[in-house]
């Protein structure tokens, strides 16, 4: 019998709150259930196991970015579009770090496809029709976007920004800059 007041939505969200406070790789059966007060068999009703419980953190954050990140596009074109998708990401990012942790777990190929993972790749490509790139060069464009902004927001989160001279802000600022001019003049094959 499931305990008063615990449901699937709760003990994700209390384990999403608990990545965000001390790290996704922290996240574990126990610890959410000792934030609840209960032993850990009780959270077994609602989630099979630790893989489980992180893949529908992994879920939840997917959601929550792909939320923000449309709502931050929305009426957007061109540069305008591609730095709002950035400064959602990284906002998310700084936020909420571990859930964006979580983002980053390989999922099972069919809660791949039923989670917001395809939004992110979709929405990229809605930028990219301001740059008029056809494929394969849209790909290789939604892969690059990807990679600088989950390799800037990495090394932000982890302190690599720390010991410059120069504000990170200001960095990233000069690499949309710089991925703007890249889209706009996309190398021929």
């Amino acid at each position: 019998m499931a305990r008063i007041g615990l449901t699937t939505q709760r003990v994700t969200f209390a384990a999403a709150d608990l990545a965000d406070e001390i790290g996704f790789e922290g996240v574990t059966v126990s610890a959410v259930a000792r934030i609840f007060g209960v032993r850990d068999a009780s959270l077994y009703s609602h989630i099979k196991n630790v893989r489980d419980l992180r893949t529908r953190v992994a879920v939840l954050s997917l959601a929550e970015l792909a939320d923000r990140v449309a709502a931050a596009l929305a009426g957007r074109a061109g540069k305008d579009a591609l730095v709002a998708f950035a400064n959602a990401y990284r906002a998310y990012s700084k936020e909420h770090p571990g859930r964006y942790a979580a983002t980053r777990l390989e999922l099972d190929p069919e809660v791949a496809a039923a989670s917001a993972a395809g939004r992110h790749a979709s929405m990229t490509r809605a930028i990219l029709r301001g740059y008029a790139l056809e494929e394969p060069d849209q790909t290789d464009a939604v892969r690059l976007l990807h990679s600088v902004f989950h390799g800037y927001v990495s090394l932000e989160c982890s302190g690599g920004f720390q010991n410059t001279q120069r504000a990170a802000d200001a960095s990233w600022s000069r690499a949309l800059d710089a991925l703007d001019v890249v889209l706009n003049n996309w190398p021929p094959a």
